[in-house]
Parts: C-alpha cells; structure tokens; sequence
C-alpha cells in the first residue's frame, strides 16, 4: 500500500511516506463477522464495478480528472495494504494522509470497496505519469503472511481487474497487470513474493 514522496509534483515535499502511515500494524484476531461491513457509512454514490461497495477517500487524497479522456488507462497496479481492510479505509478517509486507491479487497471474502471513481487520479503508485494511466488494487494483508491471500480475495480482486482490463481495453498481461514493486523509482515490495502471480493471471483471463 506503500506511498512516496512524488505522488503529484507540487505536493511532493508535504506527502507522508506510506511506509510511516502503516508502520506498527498489527493484525487484530477479530473475526471478519465483527468487522465493519464495507456499506457501512457509504453513501448512495454510483460505483464504476457493480459489486463493489462506495467507500469514499478524501477529496484531499487524490486528484479529479476525466479518464480516460484526460489521461488514458494502460495498467492496473498490485498493492497489498501492509495493514488490515478496515484500517485502510480509514488512512483513505483521513484528509491528512495523502494517500488513496481506486479500490480494497478484504481477505476473509473478497469485498471489494471502491474509495476513488476511476476517471480520478488516485494516489496509490508514488510515480505522478503511473498515477495518472492506472488504476489502483489494493489487497488486504501483510507481504509475508500468505495466508492473507485467499481464495476468495485472489478470485474476487481477478474478476475486478478483468472489468477494468476490458473495460479500458488494457490486455491482460504482466506488462499492464503489475505489481507496486515494477513502479519506476519505487522502493517498495509489494504485492510481495508470496503473490501467486501465475494464479492471478489464469483467474484474469479466465473471469
């Protein structure tokens, strides 16, 4: 979930370092029946994916455009949130983070939340030209806990990038599907190596 200093080029000194915002989280052994649903609290905004649920970011967490008129969409970018589900909606929703992403994935059952519309930038990749031509995934869990990578999240997240693929006409591929890791100048890892990359891809193209 990672975010860095250049997400857009005036703000890039004030922008907090992801790795900061998420430092110290912890998983929480509460059962997914305890967790916040992700309608809670959202609003009757339309969704650009049908299955998910409207959690909206901050507007200060992002930049309104008109993709793909303004910037064209070529790639969907791989995050894994280095915290849980619950928690990442909140970081979107605080004006002070500086940081967004077009949508989150829960692990327990795959629900997806949509927290920026996809013709805004969402501020997800830490590369301002990667912001502006991708839409950001990202997926609950830790890079080095695996078992955060279930069923239902790889077959869930895959049937969400699949719409986007086809819905932008981006091919599904490792060159336009990719991880925040392949972003040029980042120093992050995720999705990790624990992503099941062959996995994912065969749910893509099969969904």
């Amino acid at each position: 979930m990672n975010t860095h200093r250049s997400l857009v080029p005036t703000r890039t000194r004030s922008l907090l370092d992801r790795r900061r915002i998420l430092k110290g989280a912890a998983l929480t052994a509460v059962p997914y029946s305890l967790l916040p649903d992700a309608r809670a609290g959202a609003t009757g905004q339309p969704v650009d994916y049908r299955p998910a649920a409207w959690q909206p970011a901050s507007g200060a967490n992002y930049t309104v455009s008109e993709r793909p008129g303004e910037h064209a969409i070529d790639l969907v970018v791989i995050h894994v949130t280095q915290t849980t589900f619950a928690q990442a909606l909140d970081i979107f929703r605080n004006p002070k983070k500086r940081v967004s992403a077009h949508y989150v994935v829960r692990s327990g059952d795959g629900q997806v939340a949509q927290c920026v519309r996809e013709s805004d930038i969402a501020w997800h990749a830490g590369n301002w030209e990667y912001n502006t031509r991708s839409v950001g995934i990202e997926h609950e869990g830790w890079v080095d806990r695996p078992a955060y990578f279930t069923d239902a999240l790889y077959e869930r997240s895959a049937r969400l990038t699949a719409s986007v693929c086809e819905r932008y006409g981006i091919p599904k591929d490792r060159a336009h599907i990719i991880g925040h890791h392949e972003v040029p100048g980042t120093d992050h890892t995720d999705p990790g190596p624990n992503w099941d990359w062959a996995r994912y891809l065969k749910l893509v193209d099969s969904a």
